[in-house]
């Protein structure tokens, strides 16, 4: 980590003239790219690394062509002789989801929305324009192979994970008859890929601007659309769904100049809606059901019932049997029930008292009388208090969980701890039990246990809505004989 911090503040220095005055470390996303927020005097830029040197080219090309024709991308103001490290244009840390989630279905929100709509059908056509699809990180085009793809990719992380029966060969077949009417369409732009509320930046002004599309190709535009009004997380009301998707069609025809066959036009969407929500069944399924990610398997109901919700509601066009009787397996009750956790309700007697405490000290003492529960050894992970800078932080510090978060094994470590306790908690709800224990142990008590034990509580009040009594030993016994009533 240091050896970047190093090597984008020299970048940031040398194109500036001055080295900067503050550095932070960004969370990172889901991609391996690492970000960092560089402030001077006046203003700040964002310095990113990344690995992928192809990735990296396929950006910095579709930004300068983007910017050159006035989209809504960052300019990228310096990129290192390695090109592994670049200054780009800083648009804040508010996404559109954030203003989504902090502000609700509001009409200032929805006129962001529309704002994005319209803007991203600037992008696909405008962008398309003169591009060198050759620059593209994969596929030139999202044709019909990329699309079969999207859909195996369902099919192997999701679908066949539910160990279901069906047809495997006229599944295929369907695959094959649905890909190529999708094809089949006279709009041909630039396709963003992953366009989504999270990926669209809204500045102080309230002007949108777009992130992460080193992904792009050629495509048709409906996918970007559908990949933004069915999000699963933003869950979009069906109003809002279909008073963007006219709101978007304005926008294309004003683009183009031209006027669209709109019933052909929806017809389409529709098709990539599946696509695009199959798709995601496949990402979560593979990173929840295989490689066992919490945050992944607690989203997989969440898009089962955006999917049932559109097929309630919509058809692709075509004549797909077999396909069909797979997507009812897939968003039946029993599957559905299958996947969505356990909650609690006001009537529920369990409490989870989750503590951190310092094996110096000695783990506190059972007072609920059943044995306890859980407790778990954090210092098998790397501990930010030997950091001079940290000594004196704790595990609720930003500079502290951004460490744990990107330079340990504190991530996969919780989300062992959150399988095991999980199990217990579930059923626990179901025999109504009163009390469960969880305990995080290190050396002092105050980082590495600190943030784990902040973790499990929002992960079980998330997951399950059971009540959480949090306690940290250490911090708190410090907090109390620091206080004037102590004193």
């Amino acid at each position: 980590m240091q050896h970047w911090i190093d090597a984008v503040t020299a970048l940031y220095t040398r194109y500036k003239g001055v080295a900067p005055t503050s550095l932070d470390v960004l969370p990172q996303s889901g991609s391996e790219r690492r970000y960092f927020r560089l402030r001077g005097p006046q203003d700040s830029v964002i310095g990113t690394y990344g690995n992928n040197l192809k990735e990296n080219e396929a950006f910095f090309y579709f930004s300068d062509h983007f910017k050159k024709k006035g989209l809504a991308v960052p300019e990228i103001f310096a990129i290192s002789e390695d090109r592994q490290f670049y200054l780009q244009e800083d648009f804040g840390d508010t996404s559109l989801l954030h203003h989504l989630e902090s502000k609700g279905f509001t009409e200032e929100v929805y006129q962001l929305f529309a704002k994005t709509t319209a803007a991203l059908a600037e992008l696909q056509v405008k962008g398309d324009e003169g591009l060198n699809y050759n620059k593209c990180l994969t596929n030139k085009e999202f044709g019909k192979q990329a699309i079969l793809a999207d859909l195996l990719y369902f099919k192997y992380y999701f679908l066949d994970a539910l160990r279901r029966p069906y047809d495997k060969q006229k599944l295929i077949d369907d695959f094959e008859a649905l890909s190529n009417y999708l094809t089949r369409t006279e709009y041909q732009y630039f396709l963003f890929r992953d366009f989504q509320s999270r990926n669209i930046m809204v500045s102080e002004d309230r002007q949108v601007h777009f992130i992460d599309y080193q992904g792009g190709m050629k495509g048709a535009p409906q996918y970007d659309l559908a990949s933004l009004l069915w999000q699963a997380r933003a869950n979009l009301s069906a109003d809002w769904k279909l008073r963007l998707l006219e709101e978007y069609m304005d926008a294309f025809e004003k683009t183009i100049d031209s006027k669209i066959d709109r019933k052909l036009f929806k017809s389409q969407y529709n098709g990539y809606v599946l696509i695009r929500l199959l798709q995601v069944l496949g990402a979560y399924g593979f990173r929840g059901l295989f490689e066992r990610k919490a945050q992944f398997l607690t989203s997989i109901p969440l898009a089962l019932r955006n999917l049932k919700e559109f097929l309630s509601q919509h058809s692709v066009g075509i004549a797909v049997p077999e396909f069909r009787k797979v997507l009812e397996i897939c968003t039946s009750n029993e599957v559905i029930a299958e996947f969505t956790p356990t909650q609690a309700t006001e009537a529920t007697p369990l409490e989870v008292k989750v503590y951190s405490f310092s094996y110096r000290n000695g783990h506190p003492p059972d007072t609920s009388g059943n044995g306890g529960g859980f407790m778990f050894d954090c210092r098998g992970i790397l501990n930010p208090g030997r950091v001079e800078s940290m000594k004196t932080l704790t595990g609720r510090d930003k500079p502290v969980r951004d460490f744990l978060e990107q330079q340990t094994n504190m991530p996969s470590f919780l989300n062992s701890v959150f399988d095991i306790v999980d199990m217990t908690v579930e059923d626990y709800i179901k025999r109504g039990f009163e009390s469960l224990q969880v305990g995080f142990g290190c050396t002092g008590g105050q980082h590495r246990s600190v943030y784990a034990a902040d973790e499990m509580a929002r992960h079980l009040r998330n997951k399950f809505k059971v009540k959480v009594k949090l306690h940290h030993v250490v911090q708190d016994e410090k907090n109390w004989i620091n206080t004037p009533a102590a004193k």
